[in-house]
This record gives structure tokens, sequence and C-alpha cells, in this order.
């Protein structure tokens, strides 16, 4: 299955939440022409790997060495659903420096591992794409698709949110943030769902033409 950490309960969710949001609100913002905010959960947290293996920092590296002035701020939060991350959205932005230059925005793995409805999935996951349509702050979100083991109509539902609030919000889109490397156990680490370093790289060198287009607007 495509998520992000095993199940936890919600005294669990919200202690990690408070720890995360302490965290990154400790991390010095390097001064930097553009920032980019990554907000999400394991996956950009870069679980299970050192501090610089992440996704958040690998990323930043391939803008820099692609020439461009970019601080990667990682806001990743192993376990959260949809709800944690609309639970803390406006609290992250509130705590840097200032607006974000873009979001990246990639949660859902958690809420398909709980299995829970994609009604609420949508409903979570448009309410942040809105609080920064209001804050215009430009976003990309990266897509998770469901497992076939939940079913086609639990899958019919949740594929499609991601294409249906890009389009609604004007935003962009990478379909899919675990392209290339999901089945791939070389890439994978031992639990069987997070990338590891050189999953990473394969994601990273992926997505990277898409995030330098989000930035060009």
């Amino acid at each position: 299955m495509i998520a992000c950490s095993p199940a936890l309960d919600e005294n669990s969710i919200e202690v990690e939440e408070k720890q995360a949001v302490s965290e990154s609100s400790e991390q010095p913002d390097v001064e930097a022409e553009t920032l980019i905010l990554a907000f999400g959960d394991s996956l950009y947290a870069g679980y299970g790997l050192a501090p610089d293996e992440g996704f958040a920092p690998e990323l930043q590296k391939a803008l820099n060495e692609a020439g461009q002035d970019v601080k990667v701020h990682n806001a990743g939060v192993s376990g959260d659903t949809t709800a944690a991350g609309l639970r803390r959205m406006d609290f992250v932005l509130d705590s840097l420096s200032r607006k974000p230059d873009l979001v990246l925005l990639g949660l859902g793995g958690n809420d398909l591992l709980r299995g829970l409805k994609p009604s609420e999935t949508r409903a979570n996951m448009e309410a942040m794409v809105k609080k920064l349509s209001d804050r215009d702050i430009p976003v990309m979100l990266t897509g998770m698709l469901a497992p076939p083991n939940l079913g086609k109509e639990f899958s019919d539902q949740f594929n499609v949110i991601y294409p249906a609030l890009a389009k609604k919000y004007e935003a962009s889109l990478y379909p899919f943030f675990m392209d290339g490397v999901v089945g791939r156990t070389d890439l994978i680490l031992p639990d069987g769902i997070h990338p590891n370093a050189e999953g990473i790289d394969i994601i990273v060198e992926r997505i990277t033409p898409s995030v330098e287009s989000a930035l060009q607007g």
C-alpha cells in the first residue's frame, strides 16, 4: 500500500505534530531569492534517511545546481493525515520568515493507510488549497494513487482528488509523487513503503522540472 507510516493513534499524531512544528520553527531560514515550503508527510520528511538525504534537501540541491537561488523549507511530518496537515498549516505558514513563493503540498498517503473516506480526504485537501489561494500563495499538488486492494470504487473516488483540485484552483500538479519508485524494491526501504536515498534521487530528478515550471508561474 502506498502510504507513509504505520498507523498511529490520535494521541501519537498530536504528539508528533507538536514535535514537528517545534522542530520546524527552530530551523533557521537561509536567505534565498526563492522560498519553497515542502508541506507533507513522511515522504517529504525524509523518514529513515540521513538529514541531507530527504526530499526537501535533495530538491534544494537540484534546484541550486540548476542555477536557482532557492531554499526548500522542510515541513514534512511523519504520520500526518490530510486532517492533521490542515490543523497545522496556518501555524507553519505564520512561522516562516516570509511568504513562500511556492508550496509543495503532498498529503493523502496516510489517509489511504487508514482507509479514510475519499470525501474526507478531498475536503481536507481542498481546505488547504483554499487557504493557500486566499493567501495568494502558489501551490503544486503532488498526488497519490490508491492501491488496487482498496477496490475500484474507492480508487475511482480517490484518484480524481488531485487533478480535480488542481483544475478548480488553477494549481500545478505532479500526478504521482512516487512515480518511478513504487514497486522497485531496490529503491524502497525495508519497510516496503518509504523511498531510500536512491529512490529520493529518482523522485527529485523527475519532479524538479515540474517545480521549476511552477516557480515560473
